[in-house]
This record gives C-alpha cells, structure tokens and sequence, in this order.
C-alpha cells in the first residue's frame, strides 16, 4: 500500500479505533497463557466451583475475573484461549475464500469467449445459492473440526470476492497504462499478473477485512450448532452455546463470548469502511 494511503489510514478515526478493537483481542489470544491462572479445560470440585459469579476467588484461592462455567471453568481463560481458534478459523478460511476468487476473477477476466461465461456462470450460480445453506450441507457430510470450518468457510465463500476480482481486472485492462504495457511488448499474462490485478486490489482488501468479520461470525454460528469446533476445545460458539441454558442464573457464561464477538466484527467493519474510503 502507498505511503500517502498508509498515512490516511493512521489518521482515519474509524481505522484507529478498528485496529485498537482487532489489535487488543489478538494481543490477548497471543499472550493466553501468560494472561491466565488456569486453563481453559481445568475442572476441580465442579460443586464448589460451578456458576461462580465475575470477580470471585474459589475454595482453591484462584481468582476467577468473568466467573465460571457449569463445569467450573474459568470462563476468562476459555475467552483468550477461544479467541486463538476463532480467530484462526475466521482468518484462515477468508485466506481460502481469497485464493480461490482471485484466482477465478482473473481467469474469468483473462479468459476466452468460452472460458469467461462459464466461470462466471459458476460464480454466480454459487451467489445464487444462501450461504448458510452450503455452510450447513457441506458441515453436516464430514466430522466437525476447526479443519473442516477452515474448509467450508473457503469453499462457500470464495464467489463475491471472484465477481469483484472480475469486475476490476476487467476495469483496469480498459485503462490506457495496459495499451502502453502491450506497447511495449508485455505478455496478456504478464499484463495481467503485473499491472492490472494488483491495481484493482484496493476494494478486494476491503472486502477481505469485512469478510474476516463475517467468517469468525459463522464459525461461531457453526460451532453453536455443533457443527464446527468440538467441545471440550474452547472457541466463541462453542461458548456461546454452552451458555444459552445458563441466561438467567450464569449470564456471563454466553455473554462475555458474545461481546468478543461483536467487538471482533465492529473492529474488522470499521477498518474495512477506512480502507475502502482511502
């Protein structure tokens, strides 16, 4: 990215507050285990210890800052553990869904009278089915892993990014620099691989922001299902899921998850809004 653009993102409100959202959540999921007393699969005395409210300290002296669980689990513990698999699952699967759309809006742009309507066709064809759809068909044929949201995450995600990939690749090899570029004795793919897909990739960085958003959002969904991440490994939906019976006498046990979650999502919208406008 230039230096001119790199200097307005610094300056934009929105990308500031974003990057401190995104930043202190994956500064917390790094420094896990020196941020907690205990880990986020310890179970002792599951009597004494179960439903402890925020800032309690247990029969064995550990202090417990968002409480306990219903197998008395440190619910902070599982959160910063939690936030490594999410975070990892929503960035991984939103790499997957890059590499496959762009690799298709550049062949389809690229293409042949042939090749380019029938990868379009493809690509629209999948828009054209819901997501949450594919999501729940392709999760429900395997057994659930974080691999397999990884996987299905990509493979359901990948045809928005591949339509704009399409649509600015497209836009740039109208532009008089690609005549000059040709001109000169440049290659179709050299053209294409040099000059006109990195010069339309500001709003595919964009989009890729957004999406990370949205894919730890589903991963979350998927696991809330049981579809995705199993317990006893800890992740947001995973999480979220085990306090949904716990509403009224343990709130804290789904909400703290649940705020992670949101702040995630505000943080990737607001960076993703500041990239865009610059």
């Amino acid at each position: 990215m230039p230096r001119a653009e790199r200097s307005g993102l610094r300056r934009d409100l929105r990308s500031r507050i974003g990057m401190l959202l995104l930043g202190s959540i994956i500064l917390f999921a790094l420094l896990a285990p020196l941020l907690t007393t205990i880990g986020p699969d310890v179970q002792r005395d599951v009597v004494e210890t179960r439903f402890l409210a925020p800032l309690t300290t247990d029969v064995h002296q550990v202090f417990h800052p968002l409480g306990t669980d219903r197998l008395g689990r440190d619910v902070w513990a599982r959160l910063v553990h939690g936030a490594r698999v999410s975070l990892l699952v929503g960035v991984l699967g939103m790499a997957v869904s890059l590499l496959i759309g762009i690799a298709v809006g550049a062949a389809a742009a690229a293409g042949s009278r042939f090749a380019t309507p029938l990868l379009l066709g493809v690509t629209d064809f999948g828009l054209g089915i819901p997501r949450v759809v594919l999501l729940l068909l392709l999760a429900s044929l395997w057994p659930p892993s974080a691999t397999l949201v990884v996987v299905v995450l990509g493979l359901t995600g990948w045809m928005p990014v591949a339509r704009l990939v399409y649509a600015e690749t497209r836009a740039q090899l109208a532009r008089p620099f690609v005549e000059a570029v040709a001109a000169l004795g440049a290659g179709k793919l050299r053209i294409l691989l040099r000059h006109a897909l990195p010069n339309g990739m500001a709003p595919v960085l964009a989009l890729a922001t957004l999406g990370v958003g949205n894919a730890i959002t589903l991963e979350a969904g998927l696991s809330f299902l049981g579809l995705g991440v199993q317990p006893p490994a800890a992740s947001w939906g995973t999480m979220i899921a085990s306090g949904r019976d716990t509403v009224v006498n343990a709130p804290w046990v789904g909400l703290a998850p649940g705020i992670a979650l949101v702040l995630v999502v505000i943080g990737c919208t607001l960076v993703a809004d500041a990239v865009r406008d610059t």
